[in-house]
């Protein structure tokens, strides 16, 4: 996107250009944030610039579990009543939010950080598998439980990751279909979410050679 024209100011191109780059925000939705910034009263934009400042200094990933936080390990790393024979595999930091909303899950989590996805040009080496495998190695776990989203890149990650998970003796599992197929954890439901922890199967693996991370 390029917003040359001159009826715009300069300052106000290059936040609509930077707005475009957000996921999700087209041209127009880019022109209307801006033009919202606009107008917003001084003190409040200036407390949105201080909240992704804040964001961007004082965020980090937790070195367990990958999962965004203040301090590391994170809280649910760090906490002991937690089970930490089992690590659930999630796709994105909002999905820990959807699974602890449910109740019905304590163990530890690994955050990924996408999906494995050729047509965007992501492989495994851009997600965070590394560092699972060497919790798994390294930890006493006994079973891993993939969560990804039933969609074909969901799917494709959970193949990849039980081929790597499997030679290791650790139970694999992956959550019950009571999901849609194509929907996305953060979009479930409480009941269906928690339904399909508890009725998690236990992934087989084809008689395929191994992949290796």
């Amino acid at each position: 996107m390029n917003e040359s024209s001159p009826a715009i100011a300069a300052p106000l191109a290059r936040l609509v250009e930077e707005f475009y780059k957000l996921p999700g925000i087209g041209p127009k939705s880019a022109q209307r944030l801006a033009y919202y910034l606009l107008r917003m009263p001084p003190a409040e934009a200036q407390a949105l610039a201080a909240a992704i400042i804040e964001v961007k200094e004082r965020v980090i990933f937790c070195s367990a579990c990958q999962n965004v936080t203040e301090e590391d390990p994170c809280r649910v790393c760090s906490d002991g009543s937690r089970d930490r024979t089992v690590i659930c595999v999630v796709e994105e930091p909002l999905d820990i939010l959807s699974i602890e909303r449910t109740r019905a899950y304590g163990g530890l989590y690994h955050v990924l950080h996408g999906t494995i996805s050729p047509m965007d040009g992501i492989g495994p080496e851009d997600l965070k598998i590394r560092e699972l495998l060497e919790r798994l190695r390294s930890d006493d776990i006994r079973e891993v439980i993939l969560a990804t989203n039933p969609n074909l890149e969901g799917e494709a990650t959970a193949m990849y990751l039980t081929r790597l998970i499997a030679p290791l003796g650790i139970k694999v599992t992956h959550l019950a279909r009571g999901l849609p197929v194509g929907g996305d954890l953060e979009y479930a439901d409480d009941v269906t979410l928690a339904r399909a922890l508890e009725g998690r199967q236990e992934v087989q693996q084809d008689n395929r050679d191994g992949a290796s991370a």
